[in-house]
C-alpha cells in the first residue's frame, strides 16, 4: 500500500518509488525506458532504479530539454530537495514540461522529468547526491534595468460612455514625477529633528503614530511637500488623495532609530538626536537603516488601510516583519546603484532569488470589506499582499531615508490586479503606494545597504539651465529647466520674478540651518550654469558658512535660581559643584541637561537641595552662608530654588 506524502525529505530513490509509487505509476514510468514492463512491483522498481543508475543515469539527464535540465539544476545545487515551481517560473517565464498532467489520474502520462521527482516534485537525497557530480550549476539569477526612465508609464484604462452606450477601452500614458531622494533626505532629517526639539510632534501614546497636527508641520517643511499634493475630493466615494508618505515615516524612523521618544504626548531628542544635529547626516542615516531592519515600532503591512483583520485573528498568520524586510534588504542590495529597475521586475527578481515576501501564513484571515467573500486567500489575494507590502517598504523607508530614488505617477487607477476582488470595485487605489513604477538604489543607498564600502555623493548632473550673475541674481534660461531646480532656488534665494532669483543672506541663513551648506550651494550653481560661479557670489557662501558655525547649539539645560546672590557665588565656586554649572547673572545658575543629576548629587554634599517652585527671597538676617558647608551653625540650612 502507498502512503500519502507527508512533507518530509525522501531519503532514496528506492524509498520513493516503493512508498509514493503504485503499480500504475510505476508503468507508466516504466514505458519511458522503452524495456519490456514486468507486472510484480518489485521487478518494475528495480526496472526505473537501473534507469537511473550509473551511465543511464547521464542519459537519462541527456534526454531532457533546457528547462527540465533547468529544474533539476536548480535542485541539485540548492539546500533544499524541493523543487518551487514560482520560483523556477519567476526565474525562467515557465515552468519545465511535467508531462499530461490528470486530476484523476487515469490517463496522466509522464514526462522523463519525472524520473527526478516524487511526492510533492521532491528529489531524493541519494540521487541529488549522484547527480551532482555532473550537473553543472543553473544560470546566475539577474536583474533587468534602464539606464534611463521611457516617456510615461502606460495604464489601461475602461470606462463607459452614455453616448455609445457601450464600454470603452484604451491605454493612457501617465508621465512620472521623479524624486531625487538623496540629498534631500539629508536635510529633511536635520528638519525635523530640530521640529521635534522645538515640541512640534505630537505621537499617540499606544501606537506611536505622529497626529494630524504632526503631519501638517512636518508636510510643511519637507522639500516640495510629500510625494503626492493633497487633490481636491470630488465627492466621498471619489477620494483620490494618497495621504501622507514621507510626514508619516519620519517620526517613526527616529522613534526606531532611538533619536527620539515619547514624554507626554510629544517626542523629545534624545542624547543620541542631539549628537545626531551635529554629525553627518549620512552616517546618522545608515544607523536609522539598521535600526529599522529590527524594530518593533510599526509593522508597515497595517499602513494598507483597506487590508482588514490584521489585528484579529490574522494577526496570528503574520510572520515577523524583520524576517521580510531583511529579505528586501539583501535584494536591494543586489540591485545595481544609478540605474532604474521596474518594481515588477523587482519582484520577479526576489522571487526567483528565493527571497520570497511571505507576509502571512493564513492568507484568508485577511480581507477585503468582507471577512467571508473579501478574504484574500482567494487566487492572486496573496500576491497582491505582498506586493503591496514591498512598495510601502520601498517608498514610505527607503525612500525616504534617500536609500533610492523614485518614479511615481498617482496611485489611482496605477494599478488594476486587484479589480476582480470582492468589494474593491469602488476603490480609487488598493494601497497609497501603488504608484511607484521605478526606483533606483542612489551612492547613500548602496553605502546604507554594504553595496559601497564609503559613501561618496552622486555628483549633480550639469546641465546650462541658469546664469548666475556678479549682482547675485540667478536667472533661469535653459528649456531643461525643471521643477526640482525651481525648489533648489526658492529654498535659499528670493524670487524677484518668474524666471530670476536673488541671493539673499537671510535666506541662506534660513537654508544652512535646514541642512544646506555652501559646498552644496556652490556645486549645484556650478553645475546648473556650465561654468565657475561669479567671485562675489563665492565670497557671499563663504561668509555666511563662516556666519553660521560661530553660534553653536550644546542643547538643552536647567536654570536654577538661588535665593541670594551669595549662595549663587557658593555654588558656582565649590569644587564639588562648580564643574557642572555656571553664573548666569546675580541669583542663577544654568546646568547642562547631561549634568543635572550630577550637579543635584554634588550639590548635596554641599548641603543644599534643589527644590522645584518659584523662588522664596531669604529672610534678612545678616548671616551668610557657611565657609565650611561640613560643618554648618544651622543644622538646616536653606535650599537653592528653581
Amino acid at each position: 500500500m502507498t502512503r500519502y506524502y507527508d512533507g518530509e525529505p525522501i531519503p532514496t530513490l528506492e524509498f520513493a518509488l516503493n512508498e509514493y509509487m503504485t503499480n500504475d505509476h510505476l508503468k507508466r514510468l516504466g514505458a519511458l525506458t522503452n524495456e519490456r514492463l514486468p507486472t510484480r512491483k518489485a521487478e518494475l522498481v528495480a526496472l526505473i532504479l537501473r534507469q537511473m543508475d550509473g551511465e543511464n543515469l547521464r542519459a537519462a539527464w541527456d534526454s531532457l530539454d533546457d528547462l527540465q535540465r533547468a529544474a533539476v539544476a536548480e535542485v541539485v545545487h540548492a539546500d533544499s530537495t524541493q523543487f518551487y515551481a514560482e520560483r523556477f517560473r519567476a526565474k525562467y517565464g515557465e515552468n519545465p514540461e511535467w508531462g499530461v498532467i490528470d486530476p484523476y489520474d487515469r490517463h496522466a502520462v509522464p514526462s522523463p522529468l519525472r524520473f527526478f521527482f516524487y511526492g510533492a516534485s521532491v528529489m531524493p537525497d541519494d540521487l541529488k547526491a549522484r547527480l551532482k557530480a555532473f550537473v553543472p550549476p543553473p544560470i546566475a539569477t539577474k536583474i533587468e534595468t534602464v539606464a534611463e526612465l521611457p516617456a510615461g508609464y502606460e495604464v489601461a484604462y475602461s470606462e463607459w460612455n452614455a453616448r455609445t452606450n457601450k464600454q470603452e477601452e484604451g491605454v493612457e500614458t501617465t508621465p512620472f514625477a521623479v524624486h531625487e531622494t538623496e540629498r534631500t533626505a539629508q536635510r529633511e532629517l536635520f528638519s525635523v529633528l530640530r521640529l521635534v526639539d522645538a515640541g512640534k510632534i505630537a505621537v499617540g501614546d499606544k501606537t506611536q503614530r505622529p497626529s494630524s497636527a504632526a503631519i501638517n508641520a512636518i508636510t510643511d517643511i519637507l522639500e516640495g511637500g510629500d510625494f503626492y499634493p493633497r487633490l481636491p475630493v470630488r465627492n466621498k466615494w471619489e477620494d483620490e488623495n494618497a495621504g501622507p508618505i514621507r510626514a508619516f515615516a519620519w517620526p517613526m524612523l527616529i522613534q526606531g532609530g532611538g533619536l527620539a521618544q515619547r514624554a507626554g504626548a510629544k517626542l523629545q531628542l534624545t542624547k543620541a538626536g542631539r549628537q545626531a544635529l551635529a554629525e553627518p547626516a549620512a552616517e546618522t542615516i545608515r544607523t536609522l537603516w539598521a535600526k529599522w531592519m529590527n524594530t518593533g515600532v510599526i509593522d508597515e503591512l497595517s499602513r494598507i488601510d483597506c487590508v482588514k483583520g490584521q489585528t484579529g485573528k490574522g494577526k496570528r498568520g503574520l510572520t515577523d516583519p524583520r524576517w521580510r524586510r531583511d529579505a528586501i534588504a539583501a535584494g536591494l542590495g543586489e540591485c545595481p546603484a544609478g540605474v532604474w529597475i521596474l518594481t515588477d521586475e523587482f519582484v520577479r527578481f526576489l522571487r526567483a532569488s528565493g527571497d520570497d515576501l511571505l507576509v502571512t501564513r493564513d492568507s484568508w484571515a485577511l480581507y477585503v470589506a468582507d471577512s467571508q467573500y473579501g478574504a484574500l486567500g482567494y487566487e492572486g489575494g496573496e500576491n497582491i499582499i505582498e506586493e503591496r507590502y514591498l512598495f510601502c517598504f520601498l517608498l514610505e523607508y527607503a525612500a525616504t531615508l534617500g536609500l533610492i530614488d523614485v518614479a511615481l505617477i498617482p496611485p489611482a487607477g496605477a494599478r488594476g490586479d486587484y479589480y476582480d476582488l470582492w468589494g474593491a470595485d469602488g476603490m480609487a487605489y488598493f494601497s497609497r503606494y501603488d504608484g511607484l513604477m521605478y526606483f533606483r538604489v542612489t551612492p547613500l543607498g548602496a553605502y546604507c545597504l554594504g553595496a559601497a564600502a564609503a559613501y561618496q555623493p552622486a555628483p549633480l548632473e550639469a546641465k546650462p539651465v541658469l546664469r548666475v550673475l556678479p549682482n547675485l541674481e540667478i536667472a533661469a534660461i535653459g528649456a531643461a529647466f525643471e521643477q526640482a531646480d525651481r525648489l533648489a532656488l526658492d529654498a535659499y534665494a528670493v524670487k524677484v520674478s518668474d524666471l530670476v532669483w536673488r541671493l539673499d543672506a537671510g535666506k541662506l541663513l534660513t537654508a544652512f540651518e535646514a541642512g544646506r551648506t555652501a559646498a552644496e550651494i556652490g556645486e549645484f550653481l556650478t553645475a546648473r550654469s556650465g561654468g565657475a560661479i561669479p567671485d562675489t557670489v563665492a565670497r557671499l557662501l563663504a561668509d555666511i558658512s563662516a556666519r553660521s558655525a560661530q553660534v553653536l547649539d550644546r542643547g538643552a539645560a536647567r536654570l536654577i535660581e538661588c535665593a541670594e546672590p551669595a549662595l549663587a557665588a557658593l555654588i558656582a565656586n565649590d569644587s564639588r559643584t562648580r564643574k557642572h554649572c555656571l553664573r548666569a547673572g546675580e541669583r542663577c545658575l544654568v546646568v547642562p541637561e547631561s549634568s543635572v543629576a550630577a550637579f543635584k548629587r554634588n550639590l548635596r554634599d554641599v548641603g543644599y537641595l534643589v527644590a522645584m517652585g518659584e523662588a522664596r527671597p531669604a529672610k534678612k538676617t545678616g548671616a551668610t552662608p557657611p565657609s565650611d558647608p561640613a560643618a554648618p551653625s544651622d543644622p538646616t540650612p536653606p535650599a537653592a530654588e528653581v
